[in-house]
């Protein structure tokens, strides 16, 4: 592993992306916590933000990440930026074969693995001109296996994962880290359906920050996913059966 270290929060200027809520909300209230000098706040509309957004007094920013207009916009606006959060997901609670609608894949797959990649190629650029920084990628444990019960949103984040390392390698000549965040289940609207323990959405957004700083590769941010990762390892076969059973399941729940 590389002994390049990331960004530090402290002073940092940095731009996340699906700001208005949850895991990204955490991040731009973390990262400001923290001592960022600025914090860019991605979202679709910027006439339609959440009070909890509009009172961190982070900057908000026009960016719909699947329009390729929105991220130029922003590369152009952003100039300072030395790190990137993106965090912007969409998970559509469609089977991926067997599915009545086609187009939810395409779309899980558009905003979880070709937006960050878009930000990916449109901020590296930037990054370099601070001399260097940090990106990143918020992701799942359903990128480390195949999981049916979330449809094309596994292949999608696997996608990314993938994403991160080349990127890595790509990069890392100019300074600037990768880092990928492995993450269960969070206290966001994506999880309404699941039922027990989930995760505070600032709690993830810290182990993150920390990550990055240290320049990890990647993350488990939380019990679900070390766990998830240590039964993945002890049985590959057995884990992967386990996800399989859950596609039929009356409820999903994050107890044993």
């Amino acid at each position: 592993m590389s002994t390049l270290k990331g960004a530090r929060v402290e002073g940092a200027r940095i731009l996340v992306t699906g700001a208005n809520r949850g895991i990204g909300l955490a991040f731009v209230e973390e990262a400001l916590a923290r001592g960022a000098a600025t914090v860019y706040a991605g979202v679709r509309d910027p006439d339609d933000i959440t009070p909890e957004l509009a009172a961190t007094g982070a900057r908000v920013v026009r960016l719909e990440v699947t329009s390729a207009d929105d991220i130029a916009a922003a590369a152009a606006a952003c100039t300072d930026v030395n790190v990137l959060v993106n965090n912007a997901g969409y998970f559509g609670n469609h089977r991926l074969v067997e599915t009545d609608d086609a187009a939810v894949a395409r779309r899980e797959m558009e905003v979880n693995y070709f937006a960050p990649l878009a930000l990916t190629r449109a901020f590296a650029p930037v990054l370099a001109a601070q001399g260097g920084g940090s990106i990143v990628n918020v992701l799942s444990v359903a990128a480390i296996a195949p999981t049916p019960f979330m449809g094309g949103y596994s292949p999608s984040k696997a996608a990314a994962l993938s994403l991160g390392g080349i990127a890595r390698a790509e990069l890392e000549p100019h300074g600037i880290t990768v880092t990928s965040l492995i993450v269960g289940s969070v206290d966001t609207r994506m999880a309404a359906h699941v039922d027990g323990t989930k995760e505070q959405p600032r709690d993830i957004a810290s182990v993150g920050l920390r990550a990055m700083a240290r320049g990890e590769w990647t993350c488990d941010t939380d019990r679900m996913a070390v766990e998830s990762r240590a039964r993945l390892a002890l049985d590959p076969v057995r884990y992967e059966r386990g996800l399989g059973k859950l596609l039929h399941a009356a409820s999903l729940s994050t107890k044993a």
